[in-house]
């Protein structure tokens, strides 16, 4: 008996998790923001990170600090304001999951910048530092967040002056088990694609 709750938890945790993987491909292929050689990268390079064990792993812990969004936002204004490197910039640019994105952009060519947000739509880690900490008051953030039960935003090509290229950039759920927990932007360069 112990042997079929058990396997019952883990097909429901699958087909969950399958579930909302099948709606974040599902709100992807309607959108026309995204041409099909991106939806196709999306769906084979990008999907698969959503459960990344490190980004998953950064995010829960940054979740269950529980930081008020009254503080959030003042980090965020001190962020947007600082014109030298901040102690939480270096953080969040050098710790365990920027180091995993770091290593992500170096092994799926066509990624050129990428930052992973949790529960309330605050930066957890970065490999370029973002123009602001609380991602929250952003469609990219809110639609692939989506009230924790996923989706995707895809952003409108733009021409990056830093990286001399046409980027887009695609966010996507990051998800633990079954549970949505946060969300990690994609800079896509449509050109290595």
């Amino acid at each position: 008996m112990r042997f079929l709750i058990l396997f019952s938890l883990l097909f429901l945790s699958v087909n969950s998790f399958a579930d909302v993987k099948a709606d974040v491909i599902k709100a992807l292929n309607a959108s026309d923001q995204a041409s099909d050689k991106v939806k196709a990268f999306v769906v084979k390079s990008l999907i698969p990170l959503m459960n990344n064990k490190v980004f998953v792993e950064e995010t829960k812990k940054q979740n269950d600090a529980k930081i008020s969004l009254d503080e959030i936002k003042k980090i965020d204004k001190e962020w947007q304001a600082a014109e030298d490197f901040l102690p939480i910039q270096e953080k969040l640019t050098g710790n365990a999951c920027a180091n995993e994105i770091n290593k992500v952009i170096k092994s799926i060519p066509g990624i050129k910048e990428a930052f992973v947000m949790d529960n309330q739509g605050a930066v957890v880690g970065e490999n370029d530092l973002t123009s602001d900490y609380w991602q929250g008051d952003e469609a990219k953030w809110q639609n692939s967040f989506n009230g924790g039960k996923g989706g995707v935003d895809v952003g409108k090509v733009k021409f990056d002056k830093s990286a001399n290229s046409q980027l887009q950039q695609i966010s996507i759920p990051i998800v633990d088990g079954n549970t949505v927990i946060g969300a990690v932007t994609f800079g896509i360069d449509i050109s290595k694609i």
